[in-house]
């Protein structure tokens, strides 16, 4: 069996496993949806209070919203095994297990704990990007449409490789750090905004350190014809997705380290 397959086994064995009770399924995957839902309704609660936020309306920080929520919630279904990996493997010495086995850790952990309830937030976001989609006045295009999802790619790949980052560092702190969390999720806090209304660090920080403005940022402004509104030329736009899967590159390079420098719990 290649690795491929083998992934693909251990995705419908988690289904199997999760389905075991329907009724708990159903009920954390509605919670989700709802609760997620009830975030973007306080979006749309804010513009119309305000109208806009420095000339950008609500379908168009709705097209972020959406874009956001969906890369987001694909990388929480796939990642869950480097999201738990601290507390899960390296503090119990379960790590020591995953590495006697013949395959690749990185598949087993991309296998474990496949997260089917994360469904909720990508039905959000489907949401979201709909009701933009609906309202915005936009000619689409095959390109446009291809740039939408070349967004979602990078997306999903750059929080692939930070919640790799987050179990890297679990080899040298053991448990894992509420900082990369802060990145996580205060990462897609901060990309349901266009950035140009943050403080230039700020946004210097999320284009240079982690490039959440090149995945999401400049490819949405570029399809809504906004790309001046940022500084950059419209075709840099199209190719910035690109550097979420250079970060992923690199947080597989980090995890190759991290793993070398493994020594077990001893136990």
């Amino acid at each position: 069996m290649g690795e491929a397959a083998l992934l693909g086994r251990y995705i419908r064995n988690c289904l199997r496993a999760q389905m075991l009770y329907p009724t708990a399924f159903l009920l954390r995957m509605t919670t989700q949806f709802t609760v997620t839902i009830v975030e973007f309704g306080g979006l749309y609660a804010l513009f119309a209070r305000f109208g806009h936020i420095r000339g950008w309306n609500f379908a168009e920080v709705a097209l972020f919203y959406g874009v956001v929520s969906i890369a987001f919630s694909l990388c929480d279904m796939g990642a869950r095994g480097f999201d738990m990996f601290g507390p899960q493997f390296v503090k119990t010495g379960d790590f020591d297990r995953v590495l006697l086995r013949p395959r690749s850790a990185t598949v087993q952990l991309a296998g474990f704990e496949f997260g089917f309830t994360s469904i909720g937030r990508l039905a959000q976001g489907a949401v979201a990007t709909a009701v933009a989609l609906s309202l915005l006045p936009l000619v689409w295009t095959v390109a446009k449409a291809a740039l939408l999802l070349w967004a979602i790619a990078g997306g999903f790949a750059l929080f692939y490789g930070i919640l790799i980052l987050q179990g890297t560092l679990s080899f040298w702190t053991v448990e894992s750090l509420e900082i990369v969390n802060a990145i996580t999720y205060g990462g897609v806090e901060a990309a349901q905004y266009p950035l140009d209304i943050y403080a230039e660090w700020f946004r210097k920080f999320l284009i240079f350190v982690v490039p959440l403005g090149c995945t999401v940022y400049f490819p949405v402004a570029a399809i809504l014809g906004k790309s001046a509104m940022t500084g950059l030329p419209e075709w840099l736009g199209v190719l910035s997705p690109a550097a979420g899967f250079v970060f992923l590159g690199v947080a597989f390079a980090a995890w190759g380290r991290g793993i070398a420098h493994y020594t077990s719990t001893g136990s």
